[in-house]
């Protein structure tokens, strides 16, 4: 640092602010060393003043502090986030040493615990003004906290915060440490000043109001009994960070703004008397903005959680909440905003937030600044104030708005009805008035019938546009009547209005989506970004996002958010389907990837949870192999996982933990344990069907098999059918080695030389026992019908386990193989690759395999990029027959399906 910038700030500091005027009268050692430009070896020895008393320790500490912090800010040194978390990290020193004085103070040689401190506001995000007020909260447990003999521990808790108070606030011939402001505490006009943790844990779950929640953005553990204060975060999460997106917090963040505007109607304007923090375009504006937009995201992505406003800015903007462009003007304006509000502060060690009345004062502070005068200063923050305000406008919304409603007065309201395009307008009007009664659950409270009469046009307007408008609003009425609440839904819509429309294509097409967010109306959520329609990356960024939703969580909660985020991946990935943003084959994919990364993730919780109690088995561990539409990836929205569960090592050991099992019992129990993880619902609802059928000697077997058990099973007793669906296994968990020891056992059993006759023959029986005791269930069952994806699959393994060709467990790809060796008629890959994107549309449009109403069969065609229905039947037809013709080719002309007459 150069010295004479050093000099230059200490004489501006001298001519222009009285309070730093008498800090360097009265602390010439520490001036002697400013002087050098050496802030670091300064603020060393600034913390290290001692005096007779803890009060007068800390007061002269923080003059030291004061000074060597305004000196090096003034002087270029330290940058605001520099100067703010030096500012803040004393205030910590500060309680600290105030907390352990007040409990040696009242029980001699106790232990500084017991009693923590909740930083909120600047102090919570290390952002401290230059002579701010902390904004502390006092938490005790009444089990741990040093009290006198017979003492009520609430008594000594409250004598405690008040000497902690005492020894930072008052003033005397030193000044003050801190002014202490506690009116953030959860009631603070009927509770003590220090609460027992679990009761403030309690208010916050249950009474805390709208603004408490934006407070505790800031919140951290400050001072104290640091476990005790990490107990008591960990338990507000849920509070702080609502997995739901709450767009009725940003309604919230809007009413205390215009209150402000309104309130602070003198200093709105920048000039003479702005205020800073409060002013049109000001620090508080900035604030806000992060803070909308993390309370909105931030419970459903972690990486938003930033205490500090412009962290909370740049992580919005990489993660494309906000907009860069204005995520750096906010940031800048704020830098700038903060800097010159310190200046203020630096005059007379003042809280103070305006700008002077008087062009005189302003020169002031302008000079002390370095600035020439108060105009040069003002024209520095006019670019900053007018975008900080034109940004924040428009988050703000207009004061009034005017929003179309469907009323009782004017027209009647079923020729309104009439007049937005419904056809029924009387059966809309029956259901409209029945929303209104009051009977409806999710719209009975006076919050919810508000958000839904403000957005009631809007969502009338968008289902009378609807493909199927009788089908969408009677899906929505359903809807309604499955919400528990509908407040948050309604909200969502009327910041979101593009969101209407997808509503109403999925409320037209889908009826299993419509039944989801039937469920849980929050699945909208997902879909308010523009990536939200784009395809996932693949498992490993599942796999990630999984573990940072997850990680430090217990295990009952690691299961409920798996099952969140896949259901909110699932209803995307559907939304994108009947969108038609993407291949239906790709969709099928991305459905498998993420199976295969809450198979991942919930198995890996699941061991380490078993494993708390068992230990682990010594050169054993457990493996997965995944069959069928998982192990092919090409699963649909409903598709059940097909699983083998597997062990290695030696089948006689023991585990090592405080209750030991067998390898054999061990890894059954924990298979069982991980089936359940995946299948067993939770608050969160149901993930997913899981089938071990096909794990050796199926339900007679055990459910977990030794890997030796499992290759001499496959070699020596496994029938066709089993071998068949070994064609499209694939190892879904376990580490490298283990997996590629499994997969050389699939490889070589599927390798195996055959009986071409015995394995067709095999193969023809089993297929006429399905048809037997599996029919179609409906006209547009193409899976299972005569010529449908069943066939094609048979004939693909078929051929794959004769001429040990195409040995892949994707489908379309081991058919690609077939085909390039002569062996596949090209045919059967444009039957099979028509009906595969088929049977992932018709399993959201059409689950019960009938035909759909006209608007879906549009969907499918142009899903299949055909004119329309009739040419879908068509094209179904035409591939029907030439499966039943290469089926014929293969297994001959004398095998017929149950119904099918031979020619």
């Amino acid at each position: 640092m150069n010295d004479m910038a050093a000099y230059d700030a200490l004489n501006r500091a001298e001519a222009n602010s009285p309070f730093l005027a008498m800090l360097i009268a009265r602390q010439p050692d520490l001036v002697a060393i400013i002087k050098t430009g050496d802030f670091e070896t300064a603020l060393t020895a600034a913390l290290s003043i001692q005096a007779d008393t803890v009060a007068a320790t800390l007061r002269r500490q923080r003059q030291g502090v004061a000074l060597v912090t305004a000196i090096a800010d003034l002087s270029g040194a330290w940058d605001l986030g520099r100067v703010t978390a030096e500012l803040s990290d004393f205030a910590d020193v500060a309680l600290d040493t105030a907390i352990a004085a007040a409990i040696e103070e009242r029980v001699p040689g106790a232990p500084n615990q017991g009693f923590t401190v909740i930083a909120l506001g600047k102090h919570g995000g290390r952002e401290l003004n230059y002579s701010s007020d902390i904004d502390p909260i006092f938490l005790f447990d009444p089990k741990t906290l040093p009290c006198r003999d017979g003492e009520d521990p609430v008594e000594s808790a409250v004598r405690i915060g008040k000497r902690v108070i005492d020894l930072l606030a008052t003033i005397d011939e030193h000044g003050y440490v801190f002014r202490v402001d506690m009116r953030l505490r959860p009631s603070p006009e009927v509770s003590p000043i220090a609460l027992p943790v679990e009761a403030a844990i309690g208010y916050y779950e249950s009474s805390a109001l709208a603004w408490e929640q934006a407070a505790f953005i800031r919140a951290r553990v400050c001072a104290g009994d640091h476990k005790l204060g990490a107990y008591f975060m960990r338990s507000i999460q849920p509070f702080i960070w609502r997995r739901s997106l709450d767009f009725g917090q940003l309604k919230n963040i809007r009413d205390m703004s215009a209150q402000i505007r309104d309130h602070y109607s003198r200093g709105q304007v920048l000039g003479l008397g702005y205020d800073l923090k409060r002013g049109r375009g000001g620090i508080r504006e900035c604030e806000f903005y992060a803070q909308a937009h993390q309370l909105i995201h931030g419970g459903r992505d972690a990486g938003l959680r930033m205490a500090d406003t412009r962290g909370a800015l740049s992580a919005l903007a990489e993660a494309g909440r906000i907009d860069p462009t204005d995520a750096a003007a906010l940031s800048d304006a704020y830098t700038a905003l903060r800097t010159i509000e310190h200046r203020l502060q630096m005059v007379n060690d003042r809280q103070t937030h305006a700008i002077p009345d008087k062009q005189h004062d302003l020169d002031n502070i302008a000079q002390l600044h370095g600035m020439s005068d108060g105009d040069a200063l003002l024209n520095e923050l006019t670019t900053h104030v007018e975008q900080v305000q034109a940004i924040y406008d428009i988050l703000a919304g207009p004061q009034t708005a005017s929003t179309p409603r469907i009323a009782e007065d004017g027209l009647p309201l079923e020729d309104q009805l009439s007049g937005l395009g419904f056809a029924n307008p009387a059966d809309i009007a029956h259901r409209l008035n029945r929303w209104r009664s009051g009977k409806v659950r999710a719209i009975r409270s006076e919050a919810a019938r508000e958000a839904f009469e403000a957005v009631l046009h809007a969502i009338l307007v968008a289902l009378a546009k609807a493909a199927d408008p009788e089908r969408a609003i009677a899906r929505f009425d359903n809807m309604i009547e499955a919400l528990p609440s509908a407040v948050n839904f309604f909200l969502l819509l009327q910041a979101r209005p593009a969101l209407l429309q997808l509503v109403a294509d999925i409320l037209s097409y889908a009826p299993v989506l419509a039944e989801a967010l039937g469920r849980r109306a929050e699945l909208l959520d997902g879909l308010i970004d523009a990536s939200a329609l784009e395809l996932p990356d693949g498992t490993a960024s599942h796999v990630r996002a999984l573990n940072q939703k997850t990680d430090g969580q217990d295990y009952q909660s690691i299961l409920d958010n798996v099952r969140a985020y896949v259901g909110e991946q699932r209803f995307s990935l559907g939304v994108q389907l009947i969108e038609g943003r993407h291949d239906p084959l790709a969709i099928a994919r991305c459905y498998a990837h993420l199976a295969q990364a809450a198979t991942q993730v919930l198995t890996h919780a699941t061991i380490t949870e078993f494993e708390g109690t068992h230990g682990k088995v010594a050169g054993g561990e457990l493996l997965i192999l995944a069959l069928g539409r998982l192990g092919g990836e090409a699963l649909t929205h409903a598709s059940d996982l097909d699983l083998i569960l597997l062990f290695t090592g030696n089948y006689e050991t023991e585990s090592d933990g405080p209750k030991p099992l067998g390898a054999t019992q061990y890894f059954n129990r924990l298979a069982q344990r991980v089936v359940a993880a995946l299948s067993v619902p939770t608050a969160s609802g149901a993930l997913y069907e899981v089938d071990t059928r096909l794990r050796p000697s199926g339900a007679k077997g055990l459910l977990c098999a030794s890997l030796d058990s499992f290759a001499l099973y496959q070699r020596t007793e496994a029938w066709t059918w089993e071998h068949m669906a070994l064609t499209r296994a694939r190892p879904v968990f376990g580490s490298v080695q283990g997996c590629g020891q499994l997969q050389a056992i699939i490889d070589d059993v599927l390798n195996m030389p055959r009986d071409a006759e015995r394995l067709k023959a095999d193969i023809t029986n089993m297929r006429s026992d399905m048809a037997t005791h599996k029919p179609p269930k409906g006209t547009l069952d193409i899976k299972a019908m005569r010529g449908g994806l069943v066939d094609i699959e048979f004939i693909i393994h078929a051929l794959q386990l004769e001429h040990h060709h195409g040995l892949m467990p994707q489908l379309d790809q081991a058919a690609a193989k077939l085909l390039d060796a002569g062996l596949l008629s090209p045919k059967v890959i444009e039957a099979q690759d028509l009906l595969s994107r088929l049977l992932v549309i018709l399993r959201l449009v059409a689950p019960d395999c009938e035909p759909p109403p006209e608007p879906a069969r549009a969907l499918i065609a142009r899903c299949l990029d055909l004119a329309d229905w009739s040419s879908v039947i068509a094209a179904i037809d035409s591939a029907h027959d030439d499966v039943v013709k290469a089926w014929h080719r293969l297994f001959g002309e004398n095998d017929s399906f149950p119904g099918e007459k031979n020619d």
